[in-house]
């Protein structure tokens, strides 16, 4: 992004002020008595909300690659009409960079209302197909967890020397979803036990086993024991008591603080960094994977503070419910290492996860509702547009 001419700090400093106001007022956003923003709208449909201008910003930044893939991978997209719910057979396939699979991947995150972020770190990701059609069933993305989450490290009962010693054994799920209609179907309850598989363990053994880390330079002897992940929009119904014959695979172990960055938009941080260049400050520059993923909340804070604007606005306060899905029996024990190897009873195959969920969830929501039937694939576009188009524009499925 081209940075604004230079001006005094001065005069860049009130721009910002200015700026900021309007846009966290835009939000929904109020302050309580004691300075903390609150957000008037405590809704799911708020939330959303929330994070439209973050959206608008992710659409725009994309809409040239949209234009480019939309022909080329609309067909991996379901339509109602091509699913018989009781023959649904999900196989994970891993994403290599580069590739097809990589841009449909990006492209199916797209619809999500809430915009996903890249990773840090290690990274895997997986398509999830449904053999009886060849379509898209929904995504996984795992990511380096954050390294301090206070309700993880409180269930794991973590100190800080054990934390950095094992967190190489845990990953967190930031992408993590079905796609329309699977998702009418409750095909999300489906692809988060997924994780909880021997697929995804061996995957995980297999590309990270003998890693050596970026920062640390140390060898790794990583064996993937549990993922974290957090709902999106608050409470989640989808991770909540989520059990399969009587095996827990998610357990809700507390909530985010509900601080962040997302408030401030793209063009709005880079004339947070254009301010702190005119001051030579060093949180100007320095984006690269060494300087760690809070660089971008360290710069606003520290354009925050020169300003002598109050820091509290980066406690939004939209606290999320953070879960954790065990692979290992025992990963408390050993992520504190107490037990020296992983106990891996519990864990199935895709094939016996995708039954237990179509008995319990998926056969019986379709017998109940039938709304998932009139979904067509072209729809999945006006997803990604944030706009319902009609059916004669989409019909093609070849132009935007």
């Amino acid at each position: 992004m081209k940075l604004p001419p230079l001006v005094p700090a001065l005069e860049q400093g009130s721009n910002i002020k200015r700026a900021l106001r309007r846009h966290l007022k835009s939000l929904g956003f109020t302050r309580d008595p004691t300075g903390q923003l609150v957000l008037v709208d405590g809704s799911k449909d708020g939330f959303r909300n929330c994070h439209a201008a973050q959206r608008a910003q992710k659409l725009k930044e994309n809409w040239e690659f949209i234009q480019r893939t939309w022909a080329q991978h609309r067909f991996h997209f379901a339509s109602g009409e091509e699913i018989a719910p009781e023959a649904i057979s999900p196989r994970l396939e891993m994403v290599n960079a580069g590739t097809w699979q990589s841009e449909l991947f990006r492209l199916a995150t797209l619809t999500w209302s809430v915009p996903v972020s890249s990773g840090y770190g290690r990274r895997m990701r997986f398509l999830v197909w449904d053999k009886q059609n060849s379509k898209l069933i929904g995504l996984i993305g795992l990511t380096d967890p954050v390294f301090n989450l206070r309700a993880r490290d409180a269930d794991i009962g973590w100190n800080g020397e054990t934390r950095r010693s094992m967190l190489a054994c845990m990953m967190d799920a930031h992408i993590l979803g079905a796609l329309p209609p699977y998702n009418r179907l409750l095909g999300g309850k489906l692809v988060s036990c997924l994780i909880k598989s021997r697929f995804v363990r061996d995957a995980f053994r297999k590309k990270y086993a003998s890693a050596v880390g970026v920062i640390s330079g140390e060898a790794k002897d990583a064996r993937l024991v549990a993922v974290t992940t957090s709902s999106s929009l608050g409470r989640s119904s989808i991770y909540n008591r989520l059990k399969l014959g009587g095996e827990p695979y998610f357990s809700r172990v507390g909530f985010t603080e509900g601080y962040g960055h997302f408030q401030v938009p793209q063009d709005l941080f880079e004339k947070m960094r254009h301010y702190l260049t005119s001051i030579g400050h060093p949180y100007a520059g320095g984006n690269e994977f060494g300087n760690g993923p809070n660089w971008r909340l360290r710069a606003i804070r520290a354009c925050l503070e020169d300003l002598k604007i109050d820091s509290k606005i980066l406690q939004h306060n939209l606290k999320r419910e953070v879960f954790v899905c065990p692979l290992a029996q025992n990963y408390r024990e050993y992520l504190r290492q107490e037990h020296r190897r992983p106990q891996w009873g519990g864990l199935t195959s895709v094939t016996e996860i995708a039954q237990l969920a179509k008995d319990r969830w998926i056969i019986p929501r379709s017998q109940r509702c039938d709304d998932w039937r009139a979904w067509e694939s072209s729809e999945a576009l006006s997803l990604i547009e944030g706009v319902f188009e009609s059916k004669e524009r989409l019909k093609n499925g070849s132009r935007l």
